[in-house]
Parts: C-alpha cells; sequence; structure tokens
C-alpha cells in the first residue's frame, strides 16, 4: 500500500497531521496501536476534565447553602468514572468520523519505521503488513513515568490510567508528584472525600508556575484538607499489608511512614521512543526524545517528530500545532502550499492546570524575567476585588501580568483562580500580535467577567488601578 505521509500514532498531535496533510492533497494513512484521539482523548486531557467538573458539581452541591439553595446529594464514585468514560468515547468516535471525512486510512496496529520510506505494522492478532509513504511522522505520544523505587504494580500503586478507572474509591491517597497530574487528581479525589496527601520533591507544589502561583494553590490545597509535604522523597513502598506503606525522606534526612489504600505516581511523562525503529535508520535522540529541527524534520530525510516525543512542552496543542507544521512543511517542499509554516515560540505557550482553583500561565515568569535581564512593571488583580468573581463565589486567587518597564513588552502572565483557563488564550494572542501595556489598557474589557482581570492587573502595573 502507497501513501504519500504515514502518521505513526493518531494523538492530539497525529490526527490534526494527518488531517492537515489530507486537507494540502496528500494520501494520507493513520497508524494506532490502541484507540483513536490517543492518551489525551482516552485517557488523559478528556476524561480527566469530566471527572474534575463531576467533583466541581459535588463541591457546589456540599456549598449550595452559600447560594441561598437547599439541596443535599451523595457522589457516586461507579457513575462519575462511567461518565467520563462516556465522555472519552464519545470524543474518539469523533476522531473516527473526522478520519473518514477526510479519506484518512487508519490501520489498527503498531507502527515500527521498517527502513527510509517503510512502517511495518503488527496487528493486535501478531499478523505483519508493510506500508510504503514518501513523508513519515513520528507521533508515538509518552506514558507515565515509573520511578525505580515506586514500581506500578496497577493496584495499590498505580499511574494516571488507573486512576481513572478505579472500582472503588479509596479513603485514603498519596500523590507522588504535583504537576498537573498530580493536583487535578489531588482534587477529584479530596473533593469526593478520599483523604489526600501530595509529596512533591521540589521545595513547591506545581513547580513550573510563578512563585506566588505555588504559595496561592498550596494555601487554597490545606484549606480544602489536602495535606502536602515538599521537599521530600518516596524512598520505597510497602504493598505486603491490606493498603501501601510508603516510607518518606524529608528534607533534613529524617524518614516519615504514611500509610493509604493506594499510592497514585504522578512523577511525570516519558516519551515512547522505544522499538519505533529509531536506532535502526539513524534516528538521532537526546535526553529521551526525538531530535527535530524548527520544522518538526529529525537528521533523517522525510521523517518527521512532533509530540511528547519530540523535545517541546508536553501539551496536546502544542502537539496539534507541530503536527499542522509538519504537514504545512512537506506541502511546502512539494509545492502544494505558497508558504513556510510559522515556526513555533516555546515561549508563548499557554499552560492550563484544571484544579480548583484553575491554574493558566504564559511567558515568563517573574523571577526568568528578572533572570533574563527585564527591568519590571509588575500587576496583580485579586480576584476578591472582582464582581463576577464576588457573583459567582469564587473569589480565591489573583491574575498576574509582568510587562518590560522600557518598552511595555508582555512579558507573561499568571492566573490562579476561577475559569482563568477561558481567560489565558487573550495573552497568548496579544503576546503572538506583540502588544504592549498601552494597548491591553486601552483595549475595552467587558464588565462584570473575570477576564477584565488581565487589564485591572495591568492598570496595577503601571499606577492606574481603579477597583484595588
Amino acid at each position: 500500500m502507497a501513501y504519500d505521509v504515514i502518521v505513526i500514532g493518531s494523538g492530539p498531535g497525529g490526527y490534526p497531521a494527518a488531517i492537515r496533510a489530507s486537507q494540502l492533497g496528500f494520501k494520507v494513512a493513520i497508524i494506532e496501536k490502541e484507540s483513536l484521539g490517543g492518551i489525551c482523548l482516552n485517557w488523559g486531557c478528556i476524561p480527566t476534565k469530566a471527572l474534575l467538573k463531576s467533583a466541581q458539581v459535588y463541591e457546589n452541591l456540599k456549598h449550595a447553602s452559600d447560594y441561598g439553595i437547599n439541596a443535599s446529594g451523595s457522589a457516586d464514585f461507579g457513575a462519575v468514572i462511567k461518565r467520563s468514560r462516556g465522555v472519552a468515547d464519545k470524543m474518539s468516535k469523533g476522531v473516527q468520523f473526522l478520519m473518514k471525512k477526510n479519506k484518512i486510512d487508519v490501520i489498527m496496529g503498531y507502527g515500527k519505521i521498517a527502513s527510509k520510506g517503510k512502517v511495518e505494522v503488527t496487528a493486535a492478532d501478531g499478523s505483519k503488513q508493510t506500508v510504503e509513504a514518501k513523508y513519515i511522522v513520528i507521533a508515538t505520544g509518552g506514558r507515565s513515568r515509573e520511578l525505580p523505587n515506586l514500581k506500578q504494580d496497577g493496584k495499590k500503586v498505580i499511574g494516571y490510567r488507573e486512576a481513572m478507572v478505579l472500582a472503588n474509591q479509596p479513603k485514603s491517597m498519596i500523590i507522588v508528584g504535583s504537576g498537573a497530574i498530580g493536583v487535578e487528581f489531588a482534587y477529584v479525589y479530596n473533593s469526593m472525600g478520599t483523604k489526600v496527601t501530595i509529596v512533591e520533591f521540589m521545595p513547591r507544589i506545581v513547580p513550573v508556575e510563578d512563585e506566588e502561583i505555588s504559595k496561592e494553590l498550596e494555601k487554597q490545597y490545606k484549606k480544602q484538607g489536602i495535606e502536602i509535604m515538599t521537599n521530600a522523597s518516596v524512598e520505597s513502598v510497602d504493598t505486603t499489608g491490606a493498603g501501601v506503606k510508603a516510607l518518606v525522606k524529608k528534607q533534613d534526612g529524617s524518614t516519615v511512614s504514611l500509610e493509604a489504600d493506594v499510592v497514585l505516581s504522578a512523577v511525570g511523562v516519558v516519551a515512547n521512543i522505544e522499538n519505533i525503529g529509531l536506532e535502526e535508520n539513524g534516528i538521532k535522540t537526546e535526553k529521551g526524545k526525538v531530535v527535530v529541527d524548527k520544522y518538526q524534520q529529525t537528521n533523517v530525510p522525510d521523517i518527521y517528530a512532533i509530540g511528547d516525543c519530540s523535545p517541546g512542552q508536553a501539551l496536546a496543542h502544542v502537539a496539534a500545532k507541530e503536527g499542522i507544521n509538519a504537514a504545512e512543511h512537506m506541502a511546502y517542499i512539494e509545492k502544494k502550499h505558497h508558504h513556510l509554516p510559522d515556526t513555533i515560540d516555546y515561549n508563548n505557550i499557554p499552560g492550563c492546570t484544571y484544579c480548583t482553583p484553575e491554574i493558566a500561565s504564559i511567558g515568563y515568569t517573574e523571577k526568568a524575567a528578572k533572570e533574563a535581564g527585564y527591568e519590571l512593571k509588575v500587576g496583580k488583580f485579586p480576584l476578591m476585588a472582582s464582581g463576577k468573581a464576588s457573583a459567582a463565589g469564587a473569589t480565591e486567587g489573583f491574575v498576574k501580568v509582568i510587562y518590560d518597564a522600557k518598552y511595555g513588552e508582555f512579558l507573561g502572565a499568571h492566573m490562579i483562580g476561577y475559569n482563568v483557563t477561558e481567560m489565558i488564550a487573550e495573552v497568548s494572542v496579544a503576546r503572538k500580535l506583540e502588544t504592549t501595556a498601552h494597548e491591553i489598557l486601552n483595549a475595552i474589557h467587558p464588565h462584570p467577567t473575570i477576564s477584565e482581570g488581565v487589564k485591572e492587573a495591568t492598570a496595577a502595573a503601571y499606577g492606574e488601578a481603579i477597583d484595588i
């Protein structure tokens, strides 16, 4: 079978790459070993948002009297899990429809690059076939990172996949790692009544965020009853008893033994680059990722790599843009597309964490901006001062903006609070357009909204705040 383009993996990078290539006139096949949509759609971004929504509805129910409503109810853990799976299944069917609509052949099986222009596909029954194409896109994604002293058995020591489909709600849970995966599951399980302890190796939770964001989330999580241990590491786990015993080492060298029904390992993701034909075909890797240029090309001509298996941030929206860029670059080479794709500015990637309160950030943190040599104007708008946040009963958090004092360049924004993941796109577009503080201040923002916090924080940075 001969194609123009073969994409290995149908996650949030692979399927947009396939669709864009088809739109540009290529004959395309996509190879998928499990479910269309990949981890993000089936076991990541989408089903976790469904779990988080159920947790938030339950939280609202518990606090209904704050809104003048008399209501009571209980969480049906099994039904919550079932709803999450239903949402994921529906979205996966949507990708199937998109493949048909765009005339993309879907080949189910495990794809491995056999040689230049050839991919060997091993089906579930062990049968093999070879498919050929001029261009190959590696979009094999990532999986839960496993620490040597925290081996996952899928029952008592679990990864994010098992955390989404537990048969019974645990009474207690230790979560190792406080990145997006760790803090999102901490919120879900804690709000439904599980006693949650977060163990974080770094000095603060959500360590990639601005320091003030970390402090605020820790404050809110402690208020919600989540226990937090920073500067701490799980040295070993004992699963021989009814639950799990975790030996945790603290910064001063002392150890403490924690007990729980289950341990969730949320220490990041690792790229799926083993056994896909990289070494045999001389495709370079570095630090566990496939090396690519600014158009996602590997060192081997006509082979591209995108998403979690390449060096950019391991985020669905990054993978999608990388996939589209790879397809457009092939089309440019083949004279099917009139210009080179706009390369990605990896310092203008919005990051969103969907815990409650939500976190959204982009660009420089205050510390990184200072280290880069900028003189700063920093403004903060507390949501306590927002009429919309007060009306919603969600006044926790703030919007923080960072500008270059000399030219007013928009260096970064960091938000924690109600609905902030829906607000960060304004800053992404503003920074892409090289907008200055002056333009943000003079763009009329609607009132009452949480999003006017971006303008209010900018006003605060320049000593022009009205509402604080």
